[in-house]
């Protein structure tokens, strides 16, 4: 190469040299600050695209779960309501039982018929009375007994439960308004036959209810193992790897050093220059 005064060259290329390593170093700089490796969309536009997706998929699936939890929670209220429920009727079955016996007096027949219609009256009232979070769930009118539930339980549209007991749940009501007009004094037997039946409503429901629950449950379990996975994978792609982004870091430092010490050498080409003049 020529020595000239008009162009350095030598301090050209270590000027373009120090530039670029000092983009190098402000590039790991941030990533070591920040602790992500993609900072904007030009540090690696196509996996910033793809962890946007993830994260958009992980953030679902962590709402997807405590939807779940919260559809868990709501059959549970309701199950446990229809547990009370059975026991109600367990003892109304023993009064029935009870009743139909020839020993009774009438005053016997009386005291059982009193506590009856207490029970079907209870049973009427729990009907309407057990909610969650306001919303009625086993009435005529209330979540389960309208129609069905649709829960949202995953990170996409698809992903979604259908939770119908209306059949069982308007059986119940039925009975339940039968039972209120039972006379154990004039036909026991009827009420027997009214209670067995709805015994058998009551555990059809609850074992949907609790089928439905245990599948929740393992949604649940599901969606934590693929949310670990999905966020194991988002961080492979935007998180920073200290190890390795020190190490460039510090061979950055170092050229940036060599190099600002090469173009102060540089600066001594052109008076080289002069000297032959001399």
């Amino acid at each position: 190469m020529a020595i000239s005064l008009h162009t350095n060259y030598a301090n050209l290329v270590t000027q373009n040299t120090l530039n670029s390593t000092n983009n190098a170093l402000s590039t790991s700089m941030e990533r070591l600050s920040t602790g992500y490796r993609i900072n904007s969309a030009s540090d690696d536009a196509a996996g910033l695209q793809i962890a946007n997706r993830l994260e958009a998929q992980s953030r679902g699936m962590s709402v997807a779960m405590r939807n779940s939890q919260d559809a868990i929670s709501m059959m549970q209220t309701a199950e446990a309501s229809m547990d009370e429920m059975t026991n109600i009727a367990y003892r109304m079955n023993d009064l029935a039982t009870q009743a139909a016996n020839g020993t009774n007096s009438a005053d016997d027949l009386a005291a059982l018929q009193s506590e009856f219609g207490a029970l079907a009256t209870q049973l009427n009232d729990m009907q309407t009375s057990t909610n969650f979070g306001g919303q009625e769930l086993i009435g005529t009118g209330g979540a389960f007994g309208a129609g069905s539930v649709t829960f949202q339980i995953g990170a996409s549209s698809s992903d979604t439960l259908e939770v119908d007991v209306s059949g069982e749940v308007a059986g119940l009501a039925g009975t339940v308004t039968a039972l209120s007009s039972e006379d154990l004094e004039t036909d026991a037997a009827s009420a027997m036959d009214s209670l067995s039946g709805f015994i058998d409503d009551l555990g059809a429901a609850r074992s949907a209810f609790g089928a439905q629950i245990n599948n929740l449950e393992h949604n649940i379990n599901n969606l934590a193992n693929m949310s670990e996975n999905v966020d194991a994978s988002k961080g492979r792609i935007m998180d920073t790897d200290f190890a390795k982004e020190s190490g460039v870091m510090s061979k950055n430092q170092m050229l940036m050093q060599s190099g600002a010490q090469m173009l102060s050498a540089t600066k001594t080409i052109p008076q080289l220059a002069m000297s032959m003049l001399g």
